[in-house]
């Protein structure tokens, strides 16, 4: 039998955690809750319900998060670890999705969600920006990839044993992905849906985009 976890990169989601953990665990899947410097009882609120918490004392990224999260995961073995966020934006009801995707091709390394094939509420921004990125990335990893920039996923122990990722901020995702094509991996993508409900994102379109921008020339360059 599998060992699988989830990872929660979390800023100030005392008031989304609790649900989103529940929601996982009725999967029998392990929670990991990687507390990025909240402010608020994040931490708190992820412990009473049963996760395992890694704290930073002062805000580090995303980047950094889902790093340390991984790290963790590869410690303590997991066979899958899925990254999943902790605003509620994705529903855990599809973790299954993933699970299964992953049993049916051992060559499948990491399964991605795909909010694009079904994007009903999400803002106008965030849609062309994810299409203009995931065309980018799909063509590094010389695979078809809907939606790079999506946060839930699955991803094999063995990806993790032959990639490392260094990216501190949201380019993280892309830099996964790429790193993960060039080591022979498979990447599937599944269509989900997202909750929008007139969130902010955190995802600031003009430091992340140059972020991005540098990524791409940095990986171009190493060719």
């Amino acid at each position: 039998m599998k060992r699988i976890c989830a990872i929660l990169p979390s800023y100030n989601e005392e008031k989304n955690i609790t649900t989103v953990i529940k929601g996982i665990l009725k999967h029998n899947i392990d929670v990991i809750v990687v507390d990025d410097g909240s402010k608020d009882k994040t931490s708190q609120r992820a412990s009473e319900n049963g996760a395992a918490i890694i704290r930073h004392h002062k805000k580090k990224g995303k980047g950094v998060s889902i790093r340390d999260g991984l790290n963790y995961a590869t410690d303590n073995d997991y066979d899958y670890i899925i990254t999943i966020d902790a605003d509620g934006q994705h529903n855990p009801e599809e973790i299954p999705l993933f699970v299964n995707e992953a049993d049916a091709n051992e060559r499948t390394g990491i399964v991605i969600g795909s909010r694009l094939s079904n994007p009903e509420n999400m803002p106008f921004v965030r849609f062309y920006t994810n299409k203009f990125m995931s065309n980018l990335i799909s063509v590094l990893c010389k695979q078809n990839i809907p939606d790079t920039q999506c946060g839930y996923k699955l991803i094999k122990k063995g990806v993790l044993k032959a990639v490392s990722v260094k990216s501190r901020k949201f380019e993280i995702e892309s830099e996964l992905l790429v790193k993960a094509a060039k080591a022979g991996f498979k990447i599937k993508s599944i269509p989900i849906k997202s909750i929008y409900a007139g969130e902010k994102s955190k995802i600031n379109p003009f430091t992340d985009a140059i972020r991005f921008i540098r990524f791409l020339i940095k990986t171009v360059a190493k060719k």
